[in-house]
């Protein structure tokens, strides 16, 4: 059995008479068919359920997570909701954890309200005690792991034991993972969703979501979802997205040793008070993030101690690598406070830190270079000497 990066570079459709190593972009609404049973059999029979280069993309993803199907949209944010709208009707629950990516926490917890459902957020590290949330009529649990903005790990194979006891779909979130540090699936998952736009795209140039499964109950549910809803995947993307997942492998290997080397350095900065990054032993959930991922990649947290009047600014304003914009998984390294964007449960875990809370990427920059400039950002942090 060949690797999976060896695979993903070499899973390709059957493309008659083409002698290109990638598929040709087929920027297409209308198919023409020749009789009235092929117009209305053929599927595609319109390019908004894509063509050549999405199938090539599906496939791709099917083998990097190791799943039957793959159903494709415009972005990360889609995928989760296309997943969750396929399992959840009026009437019913949805479980998310507490550190969910705050987009797909507002779906939940207020499109789903209009949609006639409710919502309920649970501690991410929770395990086991989630039976005890479970209702008569949930009708999914949603899982992050890591959790967004704050890295916790949550134990999936204890939470898709109970949900799989109960008859309840679980839907995973992996873009933090890319499909080649933890395999949902085989840790009892049901469905998985992707934000392509991080990782898998690599080059912070293009949008795509992928909502992936193997059950074949739930992959209708999904497309049938996807058709009602119009969801479809632009080709130019597409192309960018598989050509992104060609060197996912690579690239992630650079952005896992890069993010490692400065949370170490990170970890014995006085200004620092807590990394948040799960590889690290000195993570509370590092044991199960050594039992469930083989790797880590290039997205971590750290909680700063308390800091001066203006430190936040003058930190910021000294740092010229990393850039300070949302989305992550490009070349380029990031950096941005997330205290704003935090929706946590009241008393959650918010309440018990000194100080504001960062966010890095770590792209493909030498780290030297990168350990340089927020030496000169702390210093700034500190103010005139």
């Amino acid at each position: 059995m060949k690797r999976p990066e060896t695979r993903i570079i070499h899973t390709r459709g059957a493309r008659l008479g083409s002698v290109t190593v990638n598929p040709p972009v087929e920027r297409a609404s209308t198919v023409l068919f020749r009789t009235e049973e092929a117009l209305y059999e053929s599927k595609p029979g319109y390019g908004r359920m894509g063509l050549g280069v999405h199938r090539e993309l599906e496939a791709a993803l099917g083998e990097l997570e190791g799943a039957r199907h793959v159903r494709l949209a415009s972005n990360g944010l889609q995928a989760c909701a296309l997943a969750i709208a396929s399992c959840v009707d009026a009437g019913g629950h949805i479980l998310i954890p507490d550190s969910a990516y705050g987009p797909t926490a507002r779906f939940c917890e207020r499109r789903l309200t209009h949609m006639g459902a409710s919502c309920t957020r649970y501690d991410p590290r929770i395990g086991a005690g989630i039976a005890d949330l479970i209702r008569p009529e949930t009708q999914a649990i949603f899982m992050e792991s890591p959790g967004s903005l704050t890295f916790e790990v949550s134990d999936l194979p204890a939470i898709t034991a109970i949900a799989r006891e109960r008859g309840i779909p679980t839907i995973a979130d992996n873009t933090w993972g890319a499909g080649y540090f933890l395999k949902p699936l085989e840790l009892g998952a049901d469905i998985v969703v992707h934000a392509m736009t991080k990782y898998i795209v690599g080059h912070a140039d293009a949008f795509g979501g992928a909502v992936i499964t193997s059950d074949e109950r739930l992959y209708n549910r999904i497309c049938a979802t996807s058709e009602d809803f119009g969801i479809g995947l632009a080709p130019d993307d597409a192309y960018l997205a598989l050509r992104g997942l060609r060197t996912l492998h690579t690239r992630l290997k650079a952005h896992e040793a890069g993010a490692l080397e400065l949370a170490n350095w990170l970890a014995e900065r006085p200004e620092v008070a807590e990394v948040l990054h799960p590889a690290l032993p000195s993570s509370p959930d590092h044991a199960i993030w050594k039992r469930d991922f083989s790797g880590s990649s290039g997205l971590f947290g750290l909680v700063l101690n308390a800091i001066p009047e203006g430190g936040m600014d003058r930190f910021l304003g000294a740092l010229h690598l990393f850039g300070m914009g949302f989305s992550w998984g490009g070349y380029e390294s990031l950096l941005i406070p997330c205290d704003h964007q935090l929706t946590r449960s009241k008393g959650s875990w918010t309440d018990t830190r000194p100080g504001p809370l960062l966010r890095i990427h770590v792209g493909l920059e030498a780290v030297s270079d990168l350990k340089a400039e927020l030496d000169t950002a702390f210093a700034a942090l500190k103010g005139p000497a």
